[in-house]
């Protein structure tokens, strides 16, 4: 195989990953940015030099991120932090790219989850080509297993979608905690952020089911320009915060357990909390994450594994950079 030359732009722990890991999967790093420097050099960045210098000095390099954005690559890999509404500055990084016949690969899931219609437009203009396995699932091979198993011939999608929820639920079962106190703990271990609102409140499992629920839409549209667009506006989400120790206990006394479960069907997208059996594939427990497909002739396919971490989901872009001719 032939490597590719990479654009990076986002140096948090997705972006930072990809530039580390890039070489061992055969692929250059030309361009490196964060949100306010850039390091770009034809032949090939200093990687192990940028990530040090965004350590020590949060800056990448010399020059400007327009200078990421404007150099010479073959796939752009956008992993800046996810926005909801207009997806900027995502989206106008993918219209950059796509304008310029370049390849994409997104960590970010604005593009996807919010202008779904509008990126595919761009994709269809343009010689590159649009992938994004790394916005749903982190390692587990979600979006490859549906393309290989035909989108058209899945009608659900559910799973357990957001680590950070499921740690919290886990341990309140597991020890009769309460919500705040494995909250705190949470955060402690660096499983949940300082502001956890994202995860907890189903935002982030909601934004993947989102981006399920499009890619099946778009399956089974006659003409994929015609296809109903999802957006999270049109999920309805429920999060954790507001479940009591008693409804666990409850739930434990009959067998059962809670747990934050996502669902996209070509009709919409469901998140909120749900009574699971103890012998369901969908009573995973910590942070792991698992993603279930409804399939027409398959039946019930479970693929479980990490849905979160740099170097996880930087391995799933790297699968998707490998992915592309």
């Amino acid at each position: 195989m032939t490597g590719h030359r990479l654009a990076v732009l986002g140096a948090g722990a997705v972006g930072g990953s990809v530039v580390e890991l890039a070489a061992d999967y055969g692929h250059e790093v030309v361009a490196f940015a964060d949100s306010s420097s850039a390091a770009v050099d034809p032949d090939g960045i200093d990687e192990a030099g940028a990530l040090d210098r965004k350590e020590r000095a949060d800056a990448v390099g010399d020059g400007d991120p327009a200078d990421a954005l404007a150099a010479d690559y073959d796939v752009l890999v956008e992993a800046t932090p996810t926005t909801l509404g207009d997806a900027e500055p995502g989206y106008s990084h993918v219209e950059a790219a796509l304008s310029r016949d370049r390849d994409v690969v997104l960590a970010n899931k604005g593009p996807v989850a919010e202008r779904f219609a509008d990126v595919r437009a761009l994709e269809r203009d343009s010689a590159g080509d649009l992938l994004f396995e790394a916005t749903v699932g982190g390692a587990i091979p979600v979006l490859a297993t549906l393309a290989d198993y035909g989108p058209r011939n899945v009608s659900a999608a559910r799973g357990i979608l957001n680590g950070t929820a499921n740690f919290i639920l886990s341990r309140m079962t597991a020890e009769g905690l309460g919500y705040e106190h494995v909250l705190a703990e949470a955060q402690d271990l660096g499983v949940a952020e300082a502001d956890p609102a994202f995860d907890v409140q189903g935002t982030d499992a909601a934004l993947k089911c989102v981006i399920l629920a499009n890619v099946l839409s778009e399956a089974r549209a006659d003409d994929p320009a015609e296809a109903r667009e999802f957006q999270l506006t049109d999920a309805t989400v429920e999060g954790i915060e507001d479940i009591p120790g008693s409804a666990l206990e409850l739930a434990s006394e009959s067998g059962r357990t809670v747990r934050l479960v996502g669902e996209a069907t070509p009709e919409g997208v469901r998140v909120g909390p749900r009574l699971v059996p103890p012998g369901s594939s969908l009573a995973v427990s910590g942070t792991r994450n698992l993603v279930q497909f409804e399939h027409e002739h398959c039946g019930q396919l479970n693929l479980s594994g990490r849905g979160a971490g740099g170097p996880e989901t930087a391995a799933a872009v790297l699968a998707d950079v490998g992915r592309l001719s």
